[in-house]
């Protein structure tokens, strides 16, 4: 039986007091005594690596210049996409994420600066919404997209 990795945040919540400071009754918890106790004592917030994994999926995917493969089995059949998002497998450890992200780019592009801003905006949207540290995102490119040169060619 394969073990789901997980992040666990013990007593922590994903929310931020500050958004609720104007309206007590918005604040999660609000109503069943909650706002009242300890962090600590209020549980646990679980985000599985699945879950972090489809998070930066999301995040590169609204990258420019940035596509996936889409389709196929083993490979055959398998199309250049930029509507779909591209793939991404994460590893936990502890509060710290570990992604590996599959993508294709458009060609030409500049490469440094695309992949510089799939690196901020992946790890600037998994620590807003997870709480987690990127600690490395390792990055392949698996496919360049010519068909902006053969169009401009033709």
């Amino acid at each position: 039986m394969a073990s789901v990795q997980e992040a666990t945040t013990s007593g922590t919540d994903l929310w931020s007091q500050d958004d609720h400071a104007g309206d007590p009754k918005s604040a999660p918890g609000a109503g069943s005594g909650a706002a009242g106790r300890p962090a600590e004592s209020r549980g646990t917030t679980t985000v599985p690596a699945r879950v972090v994994a489809r998070i930066a999926e999301q995040a590169a995917s609204e990258v420019p210049h940035i596509g996936s493969s889409a389709g196929g089995v083993l490979g055959v059949g398998a199309r250049r996409d930029f509507g779909t998002r591209p793939s991404v497998h994460c590893d936990l450890y502890g509060r710290t994420a570990v992604l590996r992200v599959d993508v294709g780019v458009a060609f030409p592009a500049p490469l440094h600066d695309v992949l510089a801003q799939l690196r901020s905006h992946v790890e600037r949207t998994v620590s807003t919404l997870t709480g987690l540290e990127v600690g490395r995102m390792d990055v392949e490119i698996s496919w360049l997209n010519p068909e902006t040169t053969r169009r401009a060619l033709r």
